[in-house]
């Protein structure tokens, strides 16, 4: 870190810039296919490029490594994140006598994998019973009645089950972004939530690798929960919104 809390990326030596790429362009493996790879680093201000290997992906496709140095920076001193959705989780038993003191029931939470996709390893480690990294999942709390759908669940789907089940929460997970299908999908989801007039009813939470709380709220969601998210976040989450949303309409 240079002064005023600038810092750049190195490989060697501290501030030298340094960075690694990897990516495929749409040209038959070649010479002409590692030149047009140095111009087009160049055109995004990389200098000193190198290619470190490229390799033949058959039917014109062609694979790069390459090495160069950037001299741009960004200041860490004035960077902000939003981690008040991590921030102070409690444990399972403290969520579940948080939750008994408010609520006479389980709260009833559905979560899937929607649209097209069909990885459930985010939604599985949020809601089923072994959860992750030690932290249980939804399933095992006394105070929650989770129901996961799995993967590749429409979204209209989505919301039908969860209008049958008079659920309070419905967890979004989305894994694949492939031409911003996630977007279009969770875009999707709170349109019909609202056509069916229970979007207020719900707390509407995303979660993916490439979902942070901006993004989420951006699209309609009452949170985004990214990499790394643990159960118990999830869940005190819950908890707290929903016991706020009590004492709201308590206070009506």
């Amino acid at each position: 870190m240079t002064g005023n809390g600038v810092v750049r990326p190195y490989g060697d030596t501290l501030d030298d810039g340094q960075v690694q790429f990897s990516f495929t362009l749409p040209v038959p493996f070649g010479r002409r296919a590692e030149e047009a790879t140095r111009q087009l680093l160049a055109e995004m201000g990389v200098s000193d490029v190198r290619l470190a290997a490229s390799r033949d992906l058959g039917n014109g496709f062609t694979f790069f490594v390459a090495y160069g140095r950037t001299d741009k920076a960004v200041n860490f001193d004035a960077v902000v994140v939003d981690d008040a959705l991590k921030a102070g989780a409690p444990d399972m038993h403290e969520i579940d006598e948080l939750l008994a003191s408010e609520f006479e029931r389980p709260i009833v939470v559905v979560g899937a994998c929607i649209g097209s996709d069909a990885h459930t390893v985010g939604i599985d480690a949020i809601m089923n019973m072994k959860g992750y990294a030690g932290d249980y999942g939804l399933e095992r709390y006394q105070m929650i009645e989770a129901h996961n759908l799995g993967a590749q669940v429409p979204p209209a789907e989505l919301v039908r089950r969860a209008i049958e089940l008079r659920a309070s929460v419905v967890l979004v997970s989305q894994v694949v972004t492939q031409k911003e299908v996630h977007i279009r999908h969770m875009s999707q989801l709170v349109e019909i939530l609202e056509a069916e007039g229970v979007r207020d009813d719900v707390l509407l939470i995303a979660g993916g690798p490439y979902i942070d709380n901006k993004l989420a709220k951006e699209l309609g969601y009452d949170a985004g929960f990214g990499s790394g998210s643990r159960p118990s976040q999830v869940a005190a989450f819950i908890a707290r919104q929903l016991i706020a949303r009590k004492a709201a309409r308590d206070g009506d």
